[in-house]
């Protein structure tokens, strides 16, 4: 087990911004809590989750230690999570500083990075991120996640997870976690091996994207889009089938880690139309817009939720 304080970190949060569909709460140690519900302060209880990111799984458990920082464990050892966990959370990125940019007279957005304070974007695996965008077009959160870990138990290898000693989960550390499966392994079940798993028309646009990322040719334009600058990865992936501008965003941002990035879906135009009829003020957050954008994205969606 490694633990850390953390400022600008809550995984519920980001778990619920719409960034990251492998992300769970264990249910005997968590209940959904929301900003609306805690006045924008994070809960005051101990909460566990299961995070699994390709061929990664963790569990992690935080509690509030006070207004802006949380202990937070990981139940993986300090070189794991050095090596692998640090680099996905962005923890070396000073979100605080980000939020003290925000115009104050700017009332969306300040109620927005209150709301949101703990929203870090995750540096996901291309691949899958891809895949899980694809799944996310005309879709809600609950219907991907389900999608997408039904595929995973479908193609994915297990992979085990360790449990924290006095954990009343400790089940999972002979559960098994499915790792999210590799393009070849999706092409071995043919055409037809994705159905069932609720992607409805977009089980074409998986299998076409798994056999432009199979072999030795696809890795070679994963690592391209990978080197890519922000405005030429966008241009790849608009070739690409079943990829338009909002889900080639949302690669840029969540997987490429083009901070820049904004994807613009039905509620940020409806917040856009709202509260900036006259244009977002890009100018004032040049390089790191899209993450104001899942502060935002995030706020609406939990305004929704509540109202």
């Amino acid at each position: 087990m490694y633990e850390r304080i953390l400022t600008d970190f809550d995984i519920r949060t980001i778990m619920d911004s719409g960034q990251v569909f492998r992300i769970r709460p264990l249910p005997l140690e968590s209940a959904p809590i929301s900003c609306a519900e805690t006045g924008g302060s994070p809960p005051s209880t101990a909460e566990t989750f299961l995070a699994a990111a390709g061929k990664h799984a963790v569990l992690i458990r935080q509690k509030p230690e006070s207004e802006d920082r949380m202990r937070v464990s990981f139940s993986c050892t300090k070189e794991e999570f050095s090596n692998f966990w640090n680099s996905y959370f962005d923890l070396d990125r000073d979100y605080e500083a980000i939020r003290r940019s925000v115009d104050p007279e700017d009332a969306f957005l300040t109620s927005a990075i209150r709301c949101g304070r703990g929203i870090r974007i995750l540096r996901q695996d291309l691949w899958e991120t891809i895949i899980s965008f694809l799944v996310s077009q005309n879709n809600n959160i609950t219907r991907i996640r389900r999608s997408l870990e039904a595929l995973c138990e479908r193609y994915g290898e297990k992979i085990s997870v360790n449990a924290f000693p006095d954990s009343p989960a400790t089940s999972l550390t002979y559960e098994s976690v499915h790792a999210f499966p590799s393009p070849e392994s999706i092409l071995e079940g043919g055409p037809g091996g994705l159905d069932g798993l609720g992607l409805g028309y977009r089980d074409k646009y998986i299998f076409r994207m798994a056999q432009r990322c199979a072999g030795q040719e696809g890795q070679e334009w994963l690592d391209l889009l990978l080197k890519s600058s922000y405005e030429d990865a966008l241009a790849l992936l608009l070739k690409e089938y079943g990829i338009g501008k909002k889900v080639a965003d949302c690669i840029c941002l969540f997987a490429l880690h083009h901070v820049d990035a904004f994807p613009i879906d039905t509620h940020m135009k409806q917040i856009l139309n709202a509260f900036y009829p006259e244009g977002f003020p890009f100018s004032r957050y040049e390089g790191y817009a899209g993450i104001l954008q899942q502060y935002m994205f995030y706020y609406k969606l939990t305004q929704r939720r509540t109202s």
